[in-house]
């Protein structure tokens, strides 16, 4: 067996992981880069391998730094199988597809000044129709827990990762030499006790583990201390006549938002009138596709959805999917709560929302999930004074808010306990996770454990016994 790692490697995205072994060549995931100041000569660049090659795809669940560059593979040769689950599916179509609408409309803009400078046309990294094209290779679907044979000797089972609705961590169990080896793909992993979705499955002992380590060295509040502090700041920020603009992912982070919004409407604690927006026409897709997969949450919401209501709907809530609608949003001086995408502020309606709310001091900015180097968001974390939209310099005078407790993925205890029902493996690689931010604190505390770990770079490859 050997195993190379050609993304997310002593960095937080671009997830792509291949597997050879037992006459297979496997890729986990294969995502897009995103925030470094290199991203786009590492998405256009070589993958590292040849896609004509790859035998599947198993891909762990919808995010773009996981399933981002999937059509470029395609675009490249790839003409084997995409496994995955049913909800991952139907998210990766959504993301995909919105993935290619941004990146053929900034490839239109960026060719208008080449034009004008005499240079050739930007041409995007793929399109619609390479999106649609690379959807025909997605296979049957995948349950949780059934094993699937590749051939003879490789046998995959998807279990569930917590992370966001449909993800899945991977087990590969591989026959060589009359001997059965077992390897986990972590894939991206949640938090037990979510809001919204079912905890994770522990994973099986194995010889070797791939794990994420996105908050490696830092512990998350509890949810119930996040759901306060939210509450908290709309209040008040609500009661000096300003708005909360909330950067959100388009799928889980914004499903549980609206669901804490509409208890705490329940409860009282935000009053009845609040205006809510859901400026992301793919937020607002994802949230329909949240409705048909019942079977992926907590029992309190299944047993909400399955009676026929609605948990991610609070009183006030309005859907903005045209751009003049998202425009008027900005006519509302106060006493609005914006979500809107990017939840890294690396583009989408969020940054216009931050242009006409940042610079006010009765306006606070919300920040509930990670925030990768190089990105706006993590501009703003850091406590950059000015920022740039659209090549405007802004101040930055709002209340600027952190909250991880409404992160979706595991802190380092919850990382530490998921990996503690591996056994003793023989090593286990870390990835996705800047090292100097979490991973090397995550390979000290498993060292402490007597375990063997490493941090592969970028297109290393190691051989497995």
């Amino acid at each position: 067996m050997r195993l190379s790692f050609h993304g997310a490697a002593q960095n937080v995205t671009g997830s792509c992981h291949l597997l050879e072994a037992g006459g297979l060549r496997i890729l986990i995931d294969c995502g897009m880069f995103q925030g470094a100041r290199h991203a786009d000569e590492e998405n256009s660049g070589d993958f590292g391998f040849e896609p004509s090659e790859i035998d599947y795809l198993l891909l762990t669940h919808a995010h773009l730094d996981h399933c981002g560059r999937i059509p470029l593979l395609v675009k490249r040769g790839f003409a084997g199988k995409i496994i995955t689950t049913a909800a991952t599916r139907e998210l990766t179509k959504l993301i995909l597809i919105d993935s290619a609408h941004i990146q053929e409309e900034d490839a239109l803009r960026a060719s208008r000044h080449k034009r004008r400078g005499g240079h050739k046309d930007i041409r995007p990294l793929y399109d619609h129709v390479d999106v649609l094209f690379a959807l025909d290779f997605f296979g049957p679907n995948v349950s949780y827990d059934e094993d699937v044979a590749f051939n003879d000797a490789v046998t995959v089972r998807f279990i569930n990762a917590g992370h966001i609705l449909g993800s899945a961590s991977v087990v590969v169990e591989v026959i060589e030499q009359e001997k059965t080896k077992r390897i986990v793909f972590s894939g991206d992993l949640g938090s037990p006790g979510h809001a919204i979705l079912s905890n994770s499955t522990l994973p099986p002992e194995c010889d070797y583990v791939v794990m994420e380590t996105t908050y490696g060295g830092r512990m998350h509040k509890d949810r119930e201390t996040s759901n306060a502090e939210l509450t908290e700041v709309i209040a008040e920020t609500v009661a000096r006549g300003g708005n909360v603009v909330i950067p959100t992912f388009a799928m889980e982070r914004t499903q549980e938002i609206l669901f804490t919004l509409k208890n705490a409407i329940k409860s009282k604690d935000l009053p009845g009138s609040l205006a809510i927006f859901l400026d992301s026409p793919m937020a607002i897709s994802a949230t329909e596709i949240f409705r048909r997969h019942a079977d992926g949450f907590s029992p309190e919401v299944r047993d909400v959805m399955l009676a026929g209501q609605h948990p991610f709907h609070p009183p006030g809530l309005r859907f903005t999917r045209q751009v003049d609608d998202s425009r008027a949003i900005n006519r509302i001086r106060g006493g609005a709560v914006i979500l809107a995408g990017s939840g890294m502020c690396t583009g989408g309606r969020v940054r216009h929302h931050l242009r006409h709310n940042i610079w006010r001091p009765d306006c606070s900015i919300v920040f509930v999930g990670f925030a990768a180097e190089g990105t706006l968001a993590r501009q703003i974390v850091d406590g950059a004074k000015h920022i740039r939209i659209s090549g405007e310099d802004i101040q930055v005078k709002a209340d600027i808010h952190t909250i991880n407790g409404f992160s979706a993925h595991a802190d380092q205890r919850e990382l530490l306990y998921w990996v503690s029902h591996t056994g003793k493996p023989k090593t286990i690689f870390l990835v996705h996770g800047d090292y100097d931010r979490g991973m090397s604190e995550m390979k000290k505390e498993l060292e402490k454990k007597g375990l063997a770990v490493e941090c592969p770079t970028l297109h290393s490859a190691v051989d497995l016994e």
